[in-house]
């Protein structure tokens, strides 16, 4: 038995998976085709694209939840980063893969007050808030500070423009076999063009339909 599949935890994520589909946002079905393409490519717009967005659930799946919990125990991680909370869905899967690797500590950022305030709410139902650094802010500054010596594996789930930049932002951290996980990274090409690139110092491949796993070398 694991953290992942027992109470409190377990019911706790089928309740969220179940309000998540049945979620529905008004401001994105206003949205057309070309603005949506635009405001999650732009480098400065993101801000008031997730503003707008405050009412939208944007969890991982459950089969990418299950896969980020698995990369974590099997890497043993100790040290997470997560950049983009939402209401803290994934990060639940990654705090108990933290819980059954025997402790540690996961920084997530999330920008959006009332996400953070859900995401609060659900770890400390889940049972976890007490492995979560949680940093409400513009993740270019949450997470440029007060980092652990070493990092294990990144998550990345927020705005997708901004995956380079993050990436950079604590690469100097990353342990040698550190696991980067992007969400959605498809739409994001800077950022795929770093990790592919062998000179770079990442091991990088398509994983499903639009997840990238890299591995720090």
């Amino acid at each position: 038995m694991t953290t992942l599949t027992t109470a409190p935890l377990a019911p706790l994520l089928d309740s969220l998976f179940a309000e998540a589909a049945a979620a529905t946002s008004p401001v994105m079905s206003g949205l057309t085709g070309e603005e949506r393409v635009r405001l999650i490519e732009s480098k400065t717009e993101y801000l008031d694209l997730y503003g707008r967005l405050k009412d939208l659930w944007l969890p991982v799946s459950r089969e990418a939840g299950a896969l980020l919990y698995m990369l974590a125990r099997g890497s043993r991680a100790r040290t997470i980063v997560e950049f983009g909370t939402s209401f803290g869905i994934s990060t639940l899967h990654l705090a108990a893969a933290l819980r059954d690797n025997g402790g540690g500590r996961l920084i997530t950022s999330e920008f959006e007050p009332s996400k953070l305030t859900r995401a609060r709410e659900n770890l400390t139902a889940g049972g976890l808030i007490d492995l979560v650094d949680i940093r409400e802010g513009d993740a270019l500054q949450t997470l440029g500070v007060d980092l652990p010596e070493t990092i294990d594996l990144l998550f990345l789930d927020g705005a997708k423009a901004l995956y380079r930049d993050i990436l950079e932002l604590v690469e100097d951290r990353l342990r040698p076999g550190a696991l980067i996980i992007a969400d959605n990274a498809d739409v994001s090409p800077d950022y795929l063009a770093r990790v592919r690139t062998p000179a770079a110092g990442y091991l990088s491949t398509p994983f499903a339909d639009d997840i990238e796993l890299s591995m720090r070398v």
